[in-house]
């Protein structure tokens, strides 16, 4: 009979051990590569998917803003019209010029607050970044003429924005795909604005070339753009632009 050898039954032990062992990760190793090809798969698809998904989004999005744009294009030109027909047939009286005069004199003495900076703008696509502009503006310690502050109901619009526009040192144009499609308000405003020494263009959801075939002049004014200044970077620079203005103005 064969003698019992410990040594030798511990190493076949061993043997067995190492290679149940081996056939374990081998059978984990291939789970994983399974698993991670499925995983893969998967995160294609979900990928291809969420593509298709973000694509269509932003194809509904752009058919909405064209077919937006062109209704407001329509909405401002039908305007106009009819405000430069009116323009034309409108005739006063000289007790009523007078009246006039005394209304403009006393909306002008209504706020006595000389302001920085006037921020011209188009509410229909300009409103919100115009409103964080000004914030951002005024936590600089620069005073602006905002009209959804600074109007005070009941009383004439026109007039106080006329004084708000003679009471600004300097001023701000947030240009928005809305401002360049040719508003009375804004036109108006921009009329005015050009004669500061200093007028800021921003762009916003705009390029320099949709600002010149809009006006030869703007695009030679040094300004921002939203598409790669945030708002707050934006304040900063026209906050230091408007205070050297200040410090140079004896």
């Amino acid at each position: 009979m064969k003698r019992f050898n410990p040594s030798e039954f511990n190493r076949q032990i061993r043997e067995a051990g190492r290679r149940a062992q081996q056939a374990v990760n081998r059978e984990i190793d291939r789970v994983n590569r399974a698993n991670k090809r499925a995983v893969d798969d998967y995160n294609r698809r979900a990928e291809a998917h969420n593509r298709k998904v973000v694509a269509d989004y932003n194809n509904r999005v752009r058919e909405h803003n064209r077919k937006a744009d062109a209704h407001n294009r329509r909405v401002v030109a039908d305007l106009n019209r009819r405000l430069q027909g009116s323009s034309q047939s409108l005739q006063y009286t000289e007790p009523e010029l007078r009246l006039a005069e005394r209304v403009y004199t006393k909306v002008g003495s209504m706020d006595s607050r000389e302001y920085d900076a006037f921020l011209s703008y188009a509410r229909i696509d300009g409103a919100e970044v115009a409103g964080a502009l000004r914030e951002n503006l005024e936590e600089l310690g620069v005073a602006v003429w905002f009209d959804a502050v600074s109007i005070i109901p009941g009383r004439s619009q026109s007039l106080q924005m006329d004084a708000g526009l003679r009471k600004a040192r300097s001023g701000i144009a947030l240009l928005t795909p809305a401002y360049l499609t040719g508003r009375f308000w804004t036109e108006r405003e921009l009329g005015a604005l050009l004669s500061k020494e200093t007028l800021i263009p921003v762009l916003h959801n705009v390029t320099f070339e949709d600002v010149k075939e809009y006006s030869g002049i703007l695009p030679d004014l040094a300004g921002f753009t939203t598409e790669h200044d945030s708002i707050a970077d934006i304040a900063r620079k026209i906050a230091a632009a408007i205070m050297v203005q200040e410090a140079e103005t004896p």
